[in-house]
């Protein structure tokens, strides 16, 4: 994710359509014709029926007809309308609940969905196909839907937990399930792409471990990685396996991880040799060097959370030296964590230097580090009342402008920070910008700003800033691009059940809900007031029918009949 000012950028506002390339501002008179013809097509279908329907009010008897339906409506008793006002009352009280829970549960008014799935296409909701190829409309779409699809990219989460050592110690524990199907499906296609190639067919083992990633059952999986080590007990991603999914702690998983180390350098030495003999040689170094990144990188996680920081920052720098074209699994955010734990803030402004660069993808991470070194050399005397009366420093400005810079980028992380929200298990894949990455920097990085003095507190102060300085983040964006639009149903699929998913711009409840919600309470009113006084509401629906249907009222009409309606009659109470 580049800054604003990157690569990407969209063309200035006032641009003229000569200085666009591909637009074409010229249109023929018959596409401008057809344009404005598919925009009003509705309006003059519904101009064309009311004239109809007015020039045939006498063959059809219009009048004659309203005249029986009042006089119908005359003869009704108030029990008929406490019926239909009670039953009115009840649907719409039963949709109004539907239509809360399918919000809160997927984000969006069911009737909406429905209205502009099915019903935009004959409201004239074509009209865009007709957009020349070079047009500004598609111009627009296509640079949005390349935008939408870039921001929605979901990531193989940097400091992903152990499968056994530490997401099923938590179930054992809670009894519950801290990883999604959607989750753990993309994590096996991972595993796929790093651990297989086109030569497993090559080696016994490698077959048997190919279809070991494709099973969905744990102890299948680790059933066949055991088969694997029987027919070559030097098979890497066997030992991967059983470290990710049978080790219960992370000593044991460090020990395999030891094991499979010892055997992926074997075989990459081998690769290394034979990569020119063939296409099928290459694809499979490049496998090896996967597998030996992945032990490396594992290694150095287990020792971090062994408490052997040095050690694992050793092994990280070592990496990025050693496989710099592998900057796509983000070995730096490993980096800076294990770095802010030793509390060498030097060592951490060195590696933002090299990675917060506008040309890079940008991460919560990143711009919440460098927010952090900001804020830790002014947070200690900050202090609101001293700032609102002498006015903020260059040194407090600019770790303002860089908590707000953190926050347009990710808006979830503060909650979490200041222990607004509760943590989960980071998931094993995270959506930048989204609620599933602010869970995976708040879970590792919370212990970093606690340890710095009146951090949070300047945090707390400013952060909610940001939203005054972006009115509309899914328009426009500041710093960054405008905020994708997309995250929660992302993030829906990424984090469990039981979470409560944070969603930002906060939604606003859809109009039907509204609706429902006023329709039922006005209808259930409408009974209570009929049952109880019946001759007051029979004069009100009298002068009701009169303003819109002007006609003479029989004998045996409303009023007569509303002393039939009694308490005893519906088993309820009189007022």
């Amino acid at each position: 994710m580049a800054d604003r000012g990157g690569v990407g950028e969209a063309p200035a506002v006032g641009a003229s359509p000569a200085s666009v390339p591909g637009l074409n501002p010229t249109l023929g008179w018959r596409k401008r014709l057809r344009a404005g013809l598919a925009g009003t097509g509705a309006s003059l279908w519904f101009v064309a029926g009311l004239g109809l329907l007015y020039a045939l009010r006498i063959p059809l008897r219009l009048c004659e007809n309203l005249a029986a339906v009042t006089v119908f409506l005359n003869s009704l008793t108030p029990k008929f309308y406490v019926a239909l006002t009670g039953t009115s009352s009840l649907i719409s009280g039963l949709i109004f609940i539907f239509e809360w829970w399918y919000f809160h549960k997927h984000g969006t008014s069911f009737i909406e969905q429905v209205s502009v799935s099915h019903l935009q296409p004959l409201m004239g909701g074509t009209e865009s196909s007709i957009s020349e190829p070079g047009s500004p409309s598609r111009n627009r779409e296509n640079e949005t839907s390349r935008q939408n699809l870039s921001e929605c990219k979901v990531w193989r989460n940097p400091l992903n937990l152990f499968r056994g050592a530490e997401y099923r110690r938590y179930t054992w524990v809670t009894g519950k399930e801290p990883l999604t199907y959607y989750d753990m499906n993309l994590s096996a296609q991972d595993h796929q792409t790093f651990f297989t190639c086109d030569t497993d067919f090559l080696r016994p083992s490698d077959t048997v471990m190919q279809k070991a990633w494709r099973e969905r059952n744990p102890p299948a999986r680790i059933k066949a990685a055991y088969q694997a080590l029987e027919l070559n007990n030097d098979c890497a991603t066997a030992y991967v396996l059983l470290a990710e999914e049978e080790a219960t702690t992370i000593v044991d998983a460090e020990r395999l991880f030891k094991q499979a180390l010892k055997a992926g350098e074997t075989i990459y030495r081998q690769s290394q040799q034979c990569q020119h003999q063939s296409p099928q040689h290459e694809a499979q170094l490049r496998r090896d060097t996967n597998v030996l990144v992945y032990i490396k990188r594992r290694l150095a996680m287990c020792a971090r959370k062994l408490g052997r920081i040095r050690e694992a920052v050793k092994i990280m720098r070592d990496l990025m030296k050693e496989f710099p074209p592998l900057t796509m699994l983000n070995i730096h955010e490993n980096l800076l964590e294990s770095l802010l734990e030793l509390q060498a803030y030097a060592d951490v402004q060195a590696v933002l230097a090299k990675y917060d660069d506008i040309s890079l993808p940008k991460s919560a991470a990143i711009c919440y580090t460098a927010a952090l070194l900001k804020t830790r050399t002014v947070s200690e005397k900050f202090s609101p009342e001293t700032a609102s009366r002498r006015g903020l420093s260059t040194a407090e400005i600019n770790a303002v402008e860089a908590i707000h810079r953190a926050v347009e980028f990710n808006p979830h992380v503060p909650k979490y920070l200041l222990e607004m929200k509760s943590l989960i298990l980071p998931p094993e894949h995270i959506l930048k910008r989204g609620d599933s990455e602010a869970i995976a920097y708040a879970f590792f990085h919370l212990q970093h700003w606690k340890r710095i003095e009146g951090a949070l507190n300047l945090l707390e102060c400013t952060w909610e800033g940001t939203f005054r300085m972006i009115p509309y983040p899914l328009e426009k964006g500041h710093l960054f691009y405008p905020y994708p639009s997309c995250t929660e149903t992302a993030d829906r699929e990424l984090l469990p059940t039981f979470h409560h998913v944070s969603v930002y711009p906060k939604k606003e409840l859809p109009l039907f809900i509204h609706f429902t919600a006023g329709f039922c309470s006005s209808t259930a009113m409408i009974a209570i007031l009929t049952h109880q006084f019946p001759e007051i509401m029979g004069i009100f629906a009298k002068a009701v029918l009169g303003l819109w249907c002007p006609q003479p009222w029989a004998s045996s009409g409303f009023e007569e009949n509303t002393q039939d309606l009694k308490s005893e009659d519906l088993g309820l109470s009189s007022g």
